[in-house]
């Protein structure tokens, strides 16, 4: 079972936040009955009014059980910093219901009717909105029980995107941005590109992947660039996407290129585990690269293209 030493930086500390909360708030049991009398219960009683008491941080923690230490009866989550929603598509949902594969077993919520909904058209009918999560053990529970990408049929996708942001240009978070990219040859990578996907949505839910958001201050009121990753399958190769708010107008933009940078060689490096120094490039295959939504749109010279 993986331990809570495992998990990404930011998730770890969630994790230590719930805990720390769990503990501050006195829940000492699910139960509706009194906890049993002790010694320490019978001192608290006969104290002075007013008078503050010492809390036995180790008897109450005692009582709190998470998925780690009980997974089947556990009463503490290790929240993320950000709810996240899991999208589906492929050949075999254009106009219809799922087929029968692991990830039917999870209730279909409608799509939400929003704005950037509305203005990318039938394209958001064929995509099917699977689940919402918000904490460490619903994402394990959620990744245990999908088809991993290098088993899912051609031209399917997986998109997770923060809830509330539709995968699409389109969405209010996501029209003046562009995304990180690379394509893998199948051959070479089928089974490399599980562990690549399974990496890539840990940064994401871990919010690791914008640096500057990552180590800001906690008075710091940005917010992360990134507000989704998708994985697609193709005949001939995988990709696999990082969807950022922003992208960089022109040269002069230098602070955001800088950011936008950052998350690219984080991507890299950290999630690909490829040297910052390789060259990926070869038939079928591109270095990890980031375009504009709009300059994606030019599929041409004009556009202009970040590799690192």
């Amino acid at each position: 079972m993986t331990s809570v030493s495992s998990l990404p930086g930011p998730a770890l500390q969630a994790s230590k936040n719930a805990l720390t909360a769990a503990l501050s708030e006195n829940d000492t049991s699910d139960s509706a009955s009194p906890p049993p009398r002790t010694e320490q219960t019978a001192a608290e009683d006969s104290s002075e009014p007013g008078e503050i008491q010492e809390v036995d941080m180790l008897q109450q923690a005692e009582t709190l059980k998470t998925v780690f230490s009980d997974p089947q009866n556990f009463n503490v989550k290790h929240p993320l910093y950000s709810p996240w929603t899991l999208w589906f598509d492929s050949p075999a949902t254009k106009g219809r219901n799922l087929p029968q594969t692991p990830i039917s077993s999870f209730p279909q919520t409608p799509v939400p009717q929003t704005p950037g909904n509305v203005a990318a058209g039938g394209w958001m009918d064929d995509i099917k909105r699977v689940i919402s999560f918000d904490s460490v053990e619903e994402f394990w529970g959620l990744y245990n029980n999908i088809v991993p990408p290098s088993q899912l049929p051609q031209k399917a996708n997986y998109y997770l995107f923060k809830e509330g942001i539709i995968p699409a240009w389109e969405d209010e978070a996501n029209k003046n941005g562009g995304k990180w990219s690379i394509q893998l040859p199948k051959d070479k990578n089928r089974n490399n590109v599980d562990k690549m996907w399974l990496y890539t949505m840990l940064a994401a839910i871990g919010e690791t992947f914008d640096p500057a958001f990552a180590n800001a201050e906690p008075t710091d009121t940005r917010e992360s660039l990134v507000t989704g990753v998708i994985v697609s399958t193709r005949p001939q190769f995988y990709r696999i996407s990082i969807w950022t708010r922003q992208a960089p107008q022109s040269d002069e933009d230098v602070k955001l290129r800088d950011r936008i940078e950052g998350i690219g060689k984080h991507f890299k490096t950290s999630v690909l585990q490829y040297s910052e120094s390789q060259k990926l490039g070869g038939p079928l295959a591109t270095e990890v690269e980031f375009l504009s939504h709009k300059d994606s749109e030019k599929k041409g010279k004009a556009a202009r293209k970040i590799v690192v």
